[in-house]
């Protein structure tokens, strides 16, 4: 019989090698490899015999018309499609300190307050400092708190109490006694994060895991452990801002483009009811070039953000590209376009473009306001003060329609802006006053600028 050898494994994206390599040829990181022992024995060769189940016809299973237990906060809510559904799985990932016990301890506190039984396993923290935290937020009642990172102590706890709703903070800190390697490998990650799964579906519990996060911004561990859960969700942010944005990038029960929005306090997270004023609230004066507020979608909300930019001549061979919250290869396209086909050569000017208030836009109806902002800023002419803009650029410079031109323009005339630059509007779309189709780039500047 040949002899079973061990396997090195990467601690941050779980890439598999015979022996030790000092850099990961899968994720680029130095010293991330260990050693992981063989398997005492193949699978499927201890002898036992496995019986059939009997199948259920899809018919005939029936569900709970209250499968889903509400959080009790209207913006996680959202994020989750309506609330966490019974029996599911829901991770949760983002960097140190941006608020994700915070927000779980809330919601902790809303549903122990209605009544559902609550187990909070922190695995980073005491029991007293999670009571201080949880003073300081008003969250106490209904909250049992089991200290503790072993899974097979866990899971008998589970079993024993039968919450409803389990917190576990963090996935990385807990270790199966059963397996060799240190809390947070990749081995330990996916037994302790498969064991909780399968405790959850099998007992109808809702489980709630918290997972750490690399420099690149993804959870950190195996990538199965974002396919076996049911939904997974980013918390984004910056330290420097109030804002905080819980993201949906994996929804099996609702929609994965929805956002979440929060305001960091003194009191903990406080959701932002009307998005568009807060994002919108530190606008600079009239008469400001670089600026030019945008009409955006996120899931099925609108919403109203300022893209800023800065163009400066640079004194650099190469010159400086920097974006905060907009893709970078995202603005060099747009460059392109305004150099190719609105005849505005940006070639020798440092760019810097930024979306304010911390919120991050990916949707193509970006290209549109990020373009007038940049001539705003280039000629040193201000967009008008109460216009919007939306739409996709495409290379030939033509503007073209994007999704959802009703609700945008809904939310800009709430908001009190009376123009609004855009493509021409599909057919069945009202044509609202003030409204100004711009089939190309350069009729868009020369409606933005006369």
């Amino acid at each position: 019989m040949a002899r079973q050898r061990s396997t090195w494994r990467c601690q941050q994206c779980g890439h598999a090698s015979a022996r030790w390599v000092g850099r990961c040829p899968e994720c680029g990181e130095y010293g991330t490899f260990v050693e992981e022992a063989p398997p005492s024995a193949a699978p499927g060769t201890s002898g036992a015999s496995a019986s059939p189940r009997p199948t259920v016809a899809l018919a005939d299973v029936s569900v709970s018309p209250d499968s889903r237990i509400p959080t009790g906060i209207a913006e996680f809510d959202r994020v989750l499609g309506g609330g966490l559904v019974r029996g599911s799985v829901v991770l949760i990932g983002g960097e140190p300190g941006i608020g994700k016990s915070t927000l779980l301890l809330q919601a902790s506190g809303r549903l122990g307050a209605r009544g559902v039984p609550v187990l909070y396993v922190c695995g980073e923290e005491s029991a007293q400092q999670v009571r201080s935290r949880a003073d300081r937020i008003g969250a106490r009642d209904g909250i049992s708190l089991l200290p503790e990172v072993d899974a097979a102590v866990i899971e008998a706890t589970i079993l024993a109490e039968r919450p409803e709703v389990v917190i576990v903070d963090s996935v990385q800190t807990l270790f199966d006694p059963g397996l060799d390697g240190v809390p947070g490998s990749v081995g330990q990650v996916r037994a302790t994060a498969a064991r909780l799964v399968r405790l959850a579906k099998t007992s109808d519990i809702t489980l709630i895991v918290v997972g750490h996060v690399t420099k690149d911004g993804s959870i950190a561990g195996p990538r199965v452990l974002e396919h076996v859960v049911d939904t997974v969700l980013y918390f984004e942010g910056d330290s420097d801002h109030a804002f905080r944005v819980v993201r949906a990038a994996k929804n099996r029960f609702g929609s994965a483009a929805e956002i979440g929005i929060f305001e960091m306090g003194e009191e903990g997270l406080v959701e932002v009811g009307q998005p568009s004023s807060a994002l919108l609230a530190g606008r600079g004066e009239r008469g400001v070039a670089g600026s030019a507020v945008m009409a955006t979608i996120e899931g099925s909300r609108p919403l109203l953000v300022e893209i800023q930019a800065l163009a400066t001549p640079t004194y650099l061979q190469m010159p400086r590209r920097l974006s905060v919250g907009i893709d970078s290869a995202r603005l060099l396209q747009v460059l392109a376009i305004l150099e190719r086909r609105a005849g505005l050569p940006l070639g020798s000017y440092d760019v810097y473009v930024s979306v304010a208030g911390g919120v991050r836009v990916t949707e193509p109806a970006l290209d549109l306001p990020l373009a007038l902002a940049l001539a705003s800023s280039r000629n040193d002419r201000p967009v008008p003060h109460d216009a919007v803009a939306f739409g996709e650029l495409g290379l030939t410079g033509d503007v073209r329609g994007v999704p959802h031109a009703a609700a945008r323009l809904r939310e800009a005339a709430r908001m009190g802006f009376s123009r609004a630059i855009g493509p021409t509007l599909a057919t069945g779309v009202s044509r609202q006053p003030g409204y100004s189709d711009a089939r190309t780039l350069a009729v868009a500047l020369e409606v933005a600028f006369g």
